[in-house]
């Protein structure tokens, strides 16, 4: 078989999201030639629909340290303190950076910075762009830049179904019949949670970067740890599973059950509201509870109060029926903090990597800022690898597995949702796809309950476990390691 046609570059770029962007751009501006890879069009990646903002400390009465005790605190014991040192020591300088690129964050008559308060936090520290539509203003504005920057080559349409490995370096990927050579790859693929019948997710969010870098050999880990937003639409048809964001509580929407009544604290982690709703849905044998927007400004979420609408629903008159759904894989491939993986010359941004830095909970709108912060350092840490020698002997490592079916999905949906138990995990182990598999060698693995992650057969947290992540190398079973 011939080869495909190559083009080198110091670094090429998988993803087209915020990390993906953003990485791209620092490393352009750094001198070098990058190769940006997206699957789909610029600016129609996974970060376009991203409802949160950036999360940083940049109030006179907050602090990189506050900021830390909310993550260790949403974490339950799991977050790398480490990691979540760097992004809220970072994460204010980057507001200024991307201000500096021309994105415009939601400011107030005086210009000072509107700063929203979300689940989790104890202060306001959410930058928002537009309200509810950040992910959209922030990756056209970077898009924009992209395009027009002469040190970035974009190859748009291209799907990325290998990696180039010589003398057990990464040196490139093949995507869209090109084979690309350069010094490092990063990837900015996203993350995996599509893959639950129920999600906020684009159906192409099934974990493709992941499995891509297992089979070149790297490490994942806590794939066991998976978010589930507590407030998407529950609604039959168009516009089920549909994200409202968590910042409409912040500024005082209720959740109520069917006799109308408050039941939860709305701006609790989302680990227990979304058990709290769910426990709620089984006793009332209903589908949804109700959230009360009917008291929050409609000017402040337009794309939301946009999409409600659409589908007949009013919230300013209205209650929203929502219910949990899959929305954030804490887990992937594992990397320092520099982004790096187990293989030289490979590394990791954003939902698809897995630093430690959200433990067993994410806090919300920690994950766009984490995109920036390591985005960025991987990107200059990439740049000090030694340049790929062109060679004829390398080889390919391409993922494989059966795309996700219907059937599957809810399959995962049943075993590994809000609740699991050994024998539904189990169940799973024969599962289509081999990222489903993993998800379940990890649960059964993780014989507690934190964060998360719920056993119904074991339903307390296991002290033995506080710092212990469930990592899976290739053709190895899962292993315990300890990351501070």
């Amino acid at each position: 078989m011939a080869s495909p046609p190559s083009h080198d570059a110091d670094l090429a770029v998988v993803g087209a999201g915020a990390a993906g962007l953003y990485a791209a751009l620092c490393a352009a501006d750094a001198g070098a030639r990058v190769a940006l890879v997206s699957a789909t069009p610029l600016a129609e990646s996974s970060s376009y629909w991203a409802q949160g903002g950036l999360a940083a400390a940049l109030a006179g009465d907050d602090s990189p340290d506050r900021h830390l005790a909310d993550t260790m605190r949403a974490g339950r014991g799991l977050v790398r303190q480490s990691a979540a040192r760097r992004l809220v020591d970072e994460a204010p300088a980057i507001v200024a950076d991307l201000q500096a690129r021309g994105v415009r964050f939601d400011a107030d008559r005086r210009g000072h910075l509107s700063l929203g308060l979300e689940g989790g936090h104890s202060a306001r520290r959410v930058a928002h762009a537009g309200g509810s539509a950040t992910g959209r203003r922030v990756t056209r504005a970077l898009s924009a830049l992209v395009a027009e920057h002469a040190g970035i080559a974009v190859h748009e349409g291209a799907h990325a179904d290998a990696l180039i490995r010589f003398e057990d370096r990464c040196t490139g990927l093949r995507a869209g019949g090109l084979a690309l050579r350069a010094r490092a790859v990063i990837l900015a693929t996203g993350g995996a949670a599509a893959l639950w019948a129920r999600t906020t997710n684009p159906a192409g969010a099934v974990g493709g970067g992941m499995l891509l870098a297992h089979a070149a050999g790297a490490a994942l880990a806590d794939l066991e740890l998976v978010q589930f937003h507590p407030t998407a639409l529950a609604l039959p048809g168009r516009g089920d599973g549909f994200l409202v964001t968590e910042a409409v509580r912040g500024e005082g929407a209720r959740l109520l059950d069917a006799a109308g009544e408050r039941f939860v604290d709305e701006l609790a982690p989302r680990d227990e509201v979304a058990r709290a709703i769910g426990q709620r849905i089984a006793h009332e044998g209903s589908s949804a509870v109700s959230l009360d927007m009917r008291e929050v400004e409609p000017a402040l979420f337009p794309n939301v109060v946009e999409v409600l609408r659409e589908v007949g629903i009013d919230p300013v008159r209205d209650l929203v029926p929502v219910a949990p759904a899959a929305h954030y894989v804490m887990g992937g491939i594992v990397t320092d903090r520099e982004g790096r993986t187990s293989v030289p010359g490979l590394y990791a941004v954003g939902e698809c990597a897995c630093t430690g830095l959200h433990g067993a909970n994410r806090l919300a709108s920690n994950s766009l800022s984490e995109c920036f912060v390591f985005g960025r350092r991987a990107a200059l840490a990439a740049l000090d690898e030694p340049p790929s020698a062109p060679s004829s002997s390398c080889e390919w490592r391409a993922a494989a597995g059966a795309a996700p079916t219907p059937a599957m999905r809810a399959a995962l949906w049943r075993h590994a949702g809000l609740e699991r138990e050994a024998r539904g995990l189990r169940a799973l182990l024969d599962a289509p796809h081999p990222l489903a598999r993993l998800v379940a060698l990890s649960a059964l693995a993780r014989e507690e309950s934190r964060g998360a992650h719920q056993r119904s057969d074991f339903p307390a947290t296991d002290p033995a476990l506080e710092h212990r992540h469930v990592v899976v190398a290739p053709g190895a079973p899962p292993a315990i390691a300890e990351w501070r």
